[in-house]
């Protein structure tokens, strides 16, 4: 071809981006976000590592659970495509009677496969055992065996309903929390009624309160509550306790309608625990700190939580926790 057509068809094909940079026209708005959109798609995808659905730019916070979001290019996403298959031996559960809990990390449409699951927190799967009501509560961890399953021993105190979580991250894809059913045989007892509020509790020489910041439990808006942890009636330093699981405290919340679920490691501010979420349902919920409390004695402490609907939804949480749900 003869260079100097070439040329010309090269403008030519040119002269359309040119007019579309310099055209201060309307249309000028319209070229604009075409061009942001090609911008777009080539950028890097940033999640919440504990609500992958929680997406944004580089810098931003999970308004969740204030964890930064994280790097997320080419994480497979884990809900609706991962489940655990659950067994218990015997497969009558009866009170007070040992009994063996078998969970097997499995994907949808590969069946067959093994699924290799991440640690967090030491453990790769947290398995939160609680009654129905919500008047009993345990934080176990199956461990894994050579045919892939990951087995524990327990015991339940009474009869009836009894939820279990199983708290995982299957290796290369995002966080999960299955909800299992188990039951146990006999006529179970009158459920507890939790209708007042209860944000202080002890365990032996320990006493945890809660303070949440302008001294309310919303929706909509990021809470952030301070722990305070007293030892025979004298507050001491949340850093001077030994780690559990490799954190300092574990809380979990959990609604007592819906069950929804919620597992937060609270950071340690000015040596009191630094817990931050958002709740997005009113009602009651029940909640359990625990932490280390010297020769690897793990303390249990429960609380009751009445969450009234809140009117603001923009708000950010400023982090300090990291969050399950």
């Amino acid at each position: 071809m003869n260079p100097k057509i070439k040329t010309c068809l090269l403008a030519l094909s040119l002269l359309p981006i040119f007019i579309a940079c310099n055209n201060k026209s309307k249309d000028n708005s319209n070229t604009e976000s075409t061009a942001t959109k090609t911008v777009d798609e080539h950028a890097h995808t940033f999640a919440c590592p504990m609500h992958p659905e929680v997406t944004g730019k580089e810098g931003d916070n999970c308004p969740k659970c204030g964890m930064k979001l994280e790097h997320n290019d080419g994480v497979a996403t884990a809900a609706g495509t991962y489940y655990m298959q659950f067994t218990s031996n015997p497969a009558t559960i009866e009170q007070n009677k040992q009994v063996t809990l078998s969970v097997t990390p499995k994907k949808k449409d590969a069946d067959g496969d093994q699924v290799a699951l991440d640690v967090e927190h030491e453990k790769k799967i947290h398995f939160i055992l609680v009654s129905d009501d919500l008047s009993w509560f345990d934080h176990i961890h199956p461990e894994y065996t050579s045919d892939g399953s990951y087995k524990v021993d327990t015991k339940f105190p009474a009869p009836g309903k009894y939820k279990a979580f199983a708290d995982y991250k299957p290796t290369g894809g995002s966080h999960v929390v299955d909800k299992i059913d188990i039951a146990v045989s006999g006529t179970p007892a009158v459920a507890k009624k939790f209708t007042a509020e209860k944000l202080t509790g002890s365990t032996g020489k320990y006493s945890f309160e809660l303070k949440p910041e302008g001294g309310k439990l919303v929706t909509g808006s990021p809470l952030n509550i301070l722990g305070i942890l007293k030892k025979d009636g004298k507050e001491i330093d949340a850093n001077t306790l030994d780690n559990y699981l490799g954190a300092k405290g574990h809380f979990v919340l959990i609604s007592l309608n819906e069950k929804e679920y919620l597992h937060v490691h609270p950071g340690v501010e000015n040596g009191r625990f630094d817990l931050h979420t958002t709740i997005e349902k009113p009602g009651t919920y029940r909640g359990w700190i625990q932490f280390n409390g010297g020769n690897d004695k793990i303390e249990t402490i429960d609380f009751t939580w009445l969450v009234t609907k809140g009117t603001n939804t923009t708000s950010t949480s400023k982090g300090g926790s990291e969050e399950h749900h």
